[in-house]
């Protein structure tokens, strides 16, 4: 057995004429009496209390301590002890992931799990405790998708708590958790009609948001972050290097999401559109650090700048004084009342543009490598997954093909419903 008992209400002496006897310890009849000790994996001593009549109990979990040793199993008690919130916390600091990734999933954990969960040791962790957080999740946001990210950071601090031996199994992986639904609502892509609406409702100098979203893909933060020595007018091509976004507060200049840089075809109609605004508006010259606040300052001449035409433009800014009065105006979505906000628009956010491209793209026949490639993304798998249900079907190609080749039988003169029975 690893280790040994320590009864500390008893001792051993050896009297003048060489006997040994038990004699009673000062803390006799006092506290724990049973100490179970043993050395652990990292060559430090580590100990268990147990109270008197409770020596078999001190035996049995050193022989645990023993198997799960042997095993490979072993947890130390002492790292059990460390609370969700505190080990939460250190798990975020040393997160190498894009700030605005990592700003995320700190408002996801320190908003809706930490609260909840921080306080409670990370070793006394049960599959019930899972279950209750979720359902006070459930009640707290509403959107499931949203409550689905929020877990998968919850189990992602579990896993890493594992892999550090602070606990045996990550809760959120038992069979009763129950996750949330990530979500299954199939994109419903915008009509031309809608778009070219909400595109009408703009102001002039913010029009060319859509033909670059709807008309060449672009996500937000690369609309805002295009200059214009990356659109090639005499290839026929952007070049997506930069976006613009957000990073503690302060906007920054960024790579696309994961890095992608890519580059995208320009149609004549948009290369057509940007070079009018370019005349109207010129490009700005707009100075921002490099991924972060502290970081490196860049200069790019941007095609899109604010209403004022100096400055980057904030997303969030524009998304409540442009964007959403113009789906208003296009009837996208109600008028507020008096003193309320618009309504929540994440359906109809200018992502709305990229599906709206997705579906014109697939419409024409596109394959799904060429379109993944053009949005950005890294796997062929996901824009699979996404837009699917908007390539033209199979049986309709069958009916299509089948239709034309009789149609082409049925303009011959020598067609088989003229043939003469010999």
């Amino acid at each position: 057995m690893a280790g040994h008992i320590q009864d500390r209400w008893f001792k051993t002496e050896t009297t003048a004429d060489g006997k040994t006897v038990r004699v009673k310890t000062d803390r006799h009849g006092t506290g724990m009496r049973y100490r179970a000790r043993y050395i652990g994996p990292d060559g430090t001593e580590k100990s268990k209390s147990f109270p008197d009549r409770q020596k078999r109990l001190a035996e049995q979990w050193l022989a645990h301590i023993e198997a799960d040793m042997s095993r490979g199993q072993y947890i130390d008690p002492t790292a059990g002890r460390v609370t969700f919130g505190q080990y939460a916390e250190k798990w975020l600091s040393t997160q190498t992931t894009d700030m605005t990734t990592r700003e995320s999933v700190v408002s996801q954990l320190r908003g809706h799990a930490i609260p909840y969960l921080g306080s409670r040791p990370l070793g006394s962790f049960k599959p019930e405790h899972i279950r209750d957080w979720l359902s006070e999740l459930e009640r707290a946001v509403t959107a499931s998708s949203y409550r689905r990210v929020i877990y998968n950071s919850v189990s992602t601090v579990f896993n890493a708590a594992v892999d550090d031996t602070h606990l045996p199994k990550n809760p959120c992986h038992a069979r009763s958790v129950r996750p949330p639904d990530a979500g299954r609502g199939r994109v419903v892509p915008w009509t031309a009609e809608r778009t070219f609406a909400v595109r009408a409702a703009l102001p002039d100098r913010f029009r060319p948001v859509v033909d670059l979203g709807g008309g060449c893909g672009l996500r937000q933060g690369e609309i805002f972050g295009l200059p214009e020595d990356e659109i090639r007018f005499d290839t026929g091509w952007l070049h997506i290097a930069y976006q613009v976004k957000v990073t503690g507060g302060h906007l920054v200049f960024g790579p696309p999401k994961r890095n992608k840089v890519r580059d995208v075809p320009l149609p004549d109609q948009i290369a057509h559109v940007l070079k009018q605004h370019r005349e109207q508006y010129p490009p700005v010259e707009v100075t921002l650090p490099w991924l972060r606040p502290d970081g490196p300052l860049v200069t790019k001449r941007l095609l899109l700048t604010r209403a004022d035409g100096d400055g980057a433009i904030r997303r969030t800014d524009f998304n409540t004084r442009v964007w959403k009065p113009a789906l208003v105006s296009a009837g996208v979505i109600p008028e507020p009342k008096p003193g309320e906000r618009h309504q929540a628009a994440r359906e109809h956010g200018m992502h709305a543009l990229r599906h709206f491209y997705a579906s014109l793209l697939l419409d024409a026949g596109e394959n799904i490598k060429a379109l993944s490639t053009y949005l950005g993304h890294t796997d062929p798998g996901f824009t699979l997954r996404v837009y699917t249900h908007l390539m033209p079907s199979s049986d309709g190609r069958t009916r299509r093909a089948v239709d034309s080749m009789y149609a082409s039988m049925d303009a011959k003169p020598d067609g088989p419903q003229t043939a003469q029975r010999p």
